[in-house]
């Protein structure tokens, strides 16, 4: 089965700031802020939906084809993708512009400035989905609002299957474009936040669309998370797989939907696609920066058999 992925390529730039911004700001102030933070910490992350959710998957032994936009620095991210065995030829290069890039500054408390540079995001439309491509199932994540909607709409066209992950993209669009995305969906994937969010702006119940769905699923963070099934009849509640350690949850839910896609790929049932999907964001959460942890996939079905107690049907 031929897996596509639909979102942002990125640079993500970190800088760790080894104080505290408040104690640099002037509350009465703000409205002539001017203000250097010095950063002796820096580091340069491999980042984007598209690319974090590609990277899990090749974990997992796919080789998925993801289209994005790139720019003209795009080099670095290309011979990422070869080295992983991913096929590049989706990845549209955009002339006078840079990948997109996030540029955040993290102080001891974990308060975070981001700046965020679009750059060939917003040439990600585009790309075009047909039935050329071959996919049977594809995952439209958060990426410039103009691509989310032509390739969701695209993949609807081409009768290809896909998740729906409007992620921190979802106040982009209006009400109606959102109940129309869910309308063409054949899953949707949201966080808590994010669900509550869907709900805010659509008027609608997180039960009610499901009913529009083959499954809509929530994640909780820590707290696990759950699918709602059978166009809203079923209900399965998913333990989190506890992580070695809680360092960085970058990334995260990019892990997730990969074991998500995995499951769903396979037919796998959703008490299994779920428990892969806890796994994969817990072996991530345990390292900095979105595309650092490398487990074997032995290593995914030990730490899957650990948590759950049975082995995947890999």
């Amino acid at each position: 089965m031929t897996l596509l992925v639909t979102g942002s390529i990125a640079y993500d730039t970190i800088m760790v700031f080894p104080d505290r911004f408040r104690n640099h700001l002037l509350a009465d102030q703000l409205h002539i802020l001017n203000v250097c933070f010095l950063t002796p910490e820096m580091r340069r992350e491999f980042g984007g939906t598209a690319g974090n959710i590609a990277y899990n998957l090749a974990l997992l032994g796919e080789t998925p084809l993801v289209l994005a936009a790139v720019g003209e620095d795009a080099e670095p991210y290309l011979a990422r993708f070869a080295a992983l065995g991913l096929p590049t030829h989706g990845l549209r290069r955009i002339a006078g512009q840079y990948t997109a890039q996030a540029f955040i500054t993290t102080d001891l408390d974990d308060n975070q400035i981001t700046a965020f540079h679009p750059g060939a995001m917003n040439y990600a439309h585009e790309n075009r989905i047909d039935g050329s491509l071959g996919a049977n199932l594809a995952i439209v994540a958060p990426d410039g609002k103009e691509a989310m909607l032509a390739h969701a709409r695209q993949c609807a066209a081409a009768r290809i299957p896909f998740v729906f992950d409007p992620g921190q993209g979802l106040p982009m669009f209006e009400p109606e474009e959102l109940l129309e995305m869910v309308r063409l969906a054949d899953y949707v994937a949201v966080n808590d936040y994010e669900g509550k969010l869907l709900e805010q702006r659509t008027g609608r119940s997180l039960a009610s669309l499901a009913r529009e769905l083959r499954a809509l699923v929530v994640t909780l963070g820590a707290k696990g998370s759950y699918v709602i099934t059978d166009h809203g009849r079923e209900r399965h509640d998913i333990p989190a797989a506890r992580p070695d350690a809680v360092l960085d949850p970058t990334g995260c839910g990019d892990a997730y939907r990969a074991g998500l896609l995995y499951g769903i790929a396979r037919g796998w049932d959703w008490p299994t696609t779920g428990r892969l999907a806890s796994v994969m964001g817990a072996l991530k959460i345990a390292h900095r920066g979105a595309q650092n942890h490398r487990p074997a996939r032995a290593a995914i079905v030990a730490r899957f058999r650990e948590a759950f107690g049975y082995s995947p049907p890999f």
